[in-house]
């Protein structure tokens, strides 16, 4: 393994992951792939991980306490309810919700900071190509072409190494978005109103908002939400081909469909968080899934997102990205051939990416395209809505399996 030179396309989450793991695993000679120029951990959103999964990563040497986290204990359903009196609206009903909160930007810059300095990161820098023959694969930059034995596609969901690799697999398009903000919890009018361990659900027809409290990196809370809707009607056309939404590229159009949905289907104190974002801090990420229909290639491995994207209703994206890590780890120092170990991670990986492909869909289903009356659900309504719903039961990732 000492002999490998390995390519990392992609500096994020996934790809410092995928780096520390073939770093382990006893390679010397591996270049990381960024296009971003600037700081990563500037990017200020949240992410989850269940406690199981967490226990887990922690023991493959991937999380650890050190890195700041938020524990959640509850998730709380609640309904707009213009009678109910409580600006929370209508109470449904609670489930357990075991997850720890993570804010992504200090969470990348723990798992970057792991990376030893023998691994070179070329930041800023786009990645035009890659191409595999016999003998290696070339990355090609501007002005650059670089040969390896093996490279990792660690670059998200539009992937150029999996567009060499699978070239007819192409992410599609699920028909709705996701809004998404976070803000520093001083904002919020009236904190005492919503516990620091819950996470709440705000369910509407044709949609519902998630919210709850991440790290900020600086030893304080910030509030991050995310909201799930379909745009204003002719507003997708353009997105069967896959983007994304950055801060302040939104349109006129998706600002005002969100400030309607804040004003008519939720609750004053969810609407009002909505409104206490501000429009530079909003972004929107279109629903898309895939799952390539093999993994690795004979100079090529897929990683993360690029590998599958599930919809974020699983509670698992980031987990699926380190336990993809742990895995390639796994299958590197156990495996005297490499390419054996292509395989051996192909086997272990391949099943869990369909997996939460599928629970993505399901959940897109029962939340957003297909929610039920809301109004005539209690507690017990709930909890059996919900073991539909998440019938694999895998909410939050499958068990990592070494």
């Amino acid at each position: 393994m000492r002999k490998l030179r390995v390519a990392v396309v992609g500096g994020s989450i996934a790809g410092c992951a995928a780096a520390l793991a073939v770093h382990r695993a006893g390679v010397d000679e591996i270049t990381v792939y960024e296009r971003s120029a600037g700081d990563l951990a500037d990017r200020g959103v949240g992410l989850a991980v269940h406690n199981a999964r967490y226990a887990e990563l922690e023991a493959a040497g991937y999380l650890d306490a050190a890195m700041p986290w938020v524990q959640l204990t509850q998730r709380r359903w609640y309904v707009r309810d213009g009678d109910s009196g409580n600006p929370l609206g209508r109470h449904i009903g609670t489930l357990p919700f075991p997850f720890r909160t993570y804010n992504w930007g200090p969470l990348w810059r723990e798992l970057r900071a792991r990376v030893p300095g023998s691994v070179r990161f070329r930041t800023g820098t786009t990645v035009d190509s890659v191409e595999a023959s016999a003998t290696a694969a070339e990355v090609r930059t501007p002005g650059l072409t670089q040969s390896f034995d093996l490279v990792i596609g660690a670059d998200g969901y539009r992937s150029v190494v999996r567009a060499a690799a699978c070239p007819d697999v192409r992410p599609e398009y699920a028909g709705y978005l996701a809004w998404r903000g976070a803000f520093p919890v001083s904002r919020l009018a009236d904190p005492s109103l919503w516990n620091t361990t819950d996470c709440i659900y705000v369910v509407f027809s044709g949609g519902h908002m998630i919210v709850y409290r991440i790290p900020d990196g600086a030893g304080g809370h910030r509030v991050n939400w995310i909201l799930y809707a379909t745009p204003p009607p002719g507003l997708d056309a353009h997105l069967t081909t896959p983007t994304s939404l950055p801060p302040g590229t939104l349109t006129e159009a998706l600002h005002h469909r969100l400030a309607h949905i804040a004003e008519t289907r939720l609750p004053p104190y969810w609407g009002a968080l909505i409104r206490q974002t501000a429009p530079a801090e909003v972004f929107s990420q279109p629903m898309y899934d895939f799952t390539a229909p093999r993994v690795p290639t004979d100079r090529f491995l897929l990683l993360g997102d690029a590998a599958a994207v599930a919809r974020p209703h699983t509670g698992a994206g980031a987990v699926k990205a380190l336990q993809d890590a742990t895995t390639l780890e796994s299958a590197f120092t156990t495996t005297a051939d490499w390419r054996a170990a292509l395989r051996t991670y192909d086997e272990a990986r391949a099943t869990s990416g369909r997996t939460m492909v599928n629970l993505g869909r399901s959940l897109g289903h029962a939340l957003v395209q297909g929610t039920p009356d809301w109004r005539t659900l209690d507690q017990a309504g709930l909890e059996e809505w919900w073991g539909r719903a998440d019938g694999a039961g895998v909410f939050g990732g499958r068990e990592l399996k070494r």
